[in-house]
């Protein structure tokens, strides 16, 4: 009889611990969906506000030369013109101010040509993709999983770049085949400690991207490892340290549905995996000048989710919105803003921590 109840009472406190682990499961899941919805209704309201300014500065008789629906690539702008239309509260927004003589051609018009080592990519990186190959720094403040509180400093330090290209040239909309090279480090420093290497996760990939009209697809491999920093390490002896490595084919969709607009979606497989499982999909906005804003710039709005197999289809969301350059010479893109982050850990030596940080950030996309 003893042992029988003291059987019972270890299933019972299995069953327990599982309901307990299926409960913060759930509980994680739908904040992630109510975290989601408010950003997307805060992102909604942003755009419409910027859109209606931009509607009033039309009704004040500020002359606009509408852009074409082809997204072709603009004109060379003249700063020092532009100064004086400012000087004379006349002034002609930089996205519009397309000339006739650059859209002779519509890149659909333009003939295909093999271009090696082109300056412009035809499926641009993911603006909050956390895990895309840039350039870029976050400061922020939050709980990082290991610990309730700290300050971190998160850096991407990497590249994507165009090898050769068959199509059409330019920097807007590009169309025909591409293939791309990309690499990065993606560390995170510990600010409560000295600025410590808390872990570091290494990427290098080569996409293949092709673009036609104004939707581009990608198929990608990419292999990526996560390590913990020596000094995580020597502060945290009885942490597991886990050999995170996976190997990936992905396949992804995006559509612009306006020159500043694009919405996206991606899945990845990987044929060879530890510690991870095979699956991850990804998808949201990006909201960012389409062409040259010279120095006043512009609003961007970028949200992102990524969703993974090894935390049951958990992963996080990111959202960021801030104010943003894109370059004439090279369509590249500067930005500056708020960057915010909620989900499992994107240094993935971390994988099953759950996060939430704030702060503000600084991206270079190519």
């Amino acid at each position: 009889m003893t042992a029988r109840i003291g059987l019972h009472g270890q299933s019972l406190e299995r069953h327990t611990i599982a309901c307990v682990r299926l409960y913060r499961s759930t509980s994680h899941q739908l904040l992630l969906v109510k975290t989601a919805t408010t950003f997307v209704v805060i992102a909604c309201f942003f755009l419409l506000s910027h859109q209606m300014m931009a509607a009033s500065e039309v009704a004040q008789g500020a002359e606009i030369v509408p852009a074409s629906d082809s997204l072709l690539e603009p004109a060379y702008f003249d700063l020092n013109a532009n100064l004086e239309q400012r000087a004379s509260n006349s002034i002609t927004p930089v996205s519009h101010a397309v000339s006739h003589a650059h859209h002779a051609q519509t890149p659909h018009d333009q003939p295909w040509r093999f271009q090696f080592l082109p300056s412009s990519l035809i499926y641009k990186s993911y603006l909050a993709g956390v895990k895309e190959s840039r350039i870029s720094m976050h400061h922020v403040g939050g709980a990082s999983g290991v610990v309730q509180k700290n300050y971190l400093s998160e850096a991407t330090l990497g590249s994507r770049i165009g090898v050769f290209r068959y199509g059409t040239g330019g920097h807007w909309l590009p169309q025909g085949w591409q293939v791309d090279i990309e690499a990065s480090a993606q560390v995170r420093l510990n600010y409560d400690h000295n600025c410590d290497v808390d872990a570091t996760d290494y990427r290098a990939g080569v996409p293949i991207t092709y673009g036609i009209g104004k939707s581009q697809l990608k198929f990608a491999y990419y292999h990526l490892s996560s390590h913990l920093g020596d000094e995580f390490i020597l502060r945290n002896p009885h942490f597991l340290r886990l050999n995170y490595s996976r190997d990936a084919l992905v396949f992804g969709f995006a559509h612009n549905f306006h020159p500043n607009l694009r919405l996206y979606a991606e899945a990845g497989w990987s044929f060879y995996s530890d510690v991870c499982k095979p699956w991850e999909f990804q998808f949201g906005m990006d909201y960012a000048p389409g062409a040259p804003t010279g120095l006043h710039g512009a609003p961007f709005v970028a949200i992102n989710g990524h969703l993974r197999e090894e935390v049951n289809f958990g992963g996080n969301l990111v959202f960021q919105t801030g104010w943003a350059w894109r370059s004439i010479h090279d369509a590249r893109l500067l930005r500056a803003g708020l960057h915010y982050y909620n989900g499992e850990s994107n240094q993935f030596s971390l994988f099953d921590f759950t996060e939430h940080h704030i702060g503000l950030g600084v991206w270079y996309d190519f």
